[in-house]
């Protein structure tokens, strides 16, 4: 089955100007924070890690049709259903049919499936605060140091990478090495962590853009060790 990320539309055009907006205006509905306070609280269980959780907002076939929050709240329904812990008929009774104006109270309609974790309100600054690590302790030595020249992989994935379109099969060199990290490839499959050296790779405007890129541009990707050759 093809793998479609509608979320990866870096270097696309005809998608309109960007219409920038105060820094401070982080939310423009009511409901917003709800959503956010759910996916934050759901996330917190365990039932799903983060990569799964981006693999399933970029994934909605109605992406380009959302909202920020909307494509949010999309996801965590989806995950939701897919891991059994909400049936259809709980969505129907909670959820509006036209719209996300509002988020009514959910209404349960079969028990509760027993979850590993649970974050209460009164931790979740402290939560938020610590945050979690991705770093890992290595089990080989970093294949490629600063300096070197390494080409990106020319692979199209059907899983969820980290590694954008507009980069794939691209020429750059390396700048800095990151040590160990989750490889969110394998996590976002349910792979486990399988971590691997990440590396920040510079790429010239040109070598992504060809003429078109604008003069003095240079683009920095983090990228994991296996989507990377020597050039």
């Amino acid at each position: 089955m093809t793998y479609n990320n509608h979320a990866d539309l870096g270097g696309r055009g005809g998608f309109g100007p960007v219409q920038p907006e105060p820094e401070n205006e982080r939310f423009h509905a009511a409901w917003e924070p709800r959503a956010l306070a759910l996916t934050l609280a759901m996330g917190a269980t365990g039932a799903w890690n983060i990569d799964q959780s981006r693999s399933a907002r970029e994934t909605l076939p109605q992406y380009a049709h959302l909202s920020y929050y909307q494509i949010w709240l999309a996801a965590l329904e989806k995950l939701l259903a897919e891991r059994g812990l909400v049936v259809g008929d709980e969505l129907a009774a909670a959820l509006p049919d036209d719209s996300l104006a509002d988020l009514p109270a959910a209404r349960a309609l079969s028990p509760a499936r027993p979850l590993a974790r649970r974050l209460a309100a009164a931790d979740v600054p402290a939560a938020l605060a610590k945050g979690s690590s991705t770093w890992r302790e290595p089990s080989a030595a970093p294949r490629f140091a600063p300096g070197d020249r390494v080409r990106s992989s020319a692979q199209v994935p059907n899983h969820h990478s980290r590694l954008p379109a507009y980069a794939r099969a691209k020429l750059g060199r390396v700048a800095h090495g990151h040590g160990a990290h989750v490889f969110a490839d394998a996590h976002a499959q349910g792979l486990g962590e399988c971590p691997q050296h990440l590396y920040t790779v510079v790429f010239d405007g040109s070598a992504l853009w060809g003429a078109d890129a604008a003069p003095g541009l240079s683009v920095s990707i983090d990228i994991w060790e296996s989507l990377l050759e020597p050039a």
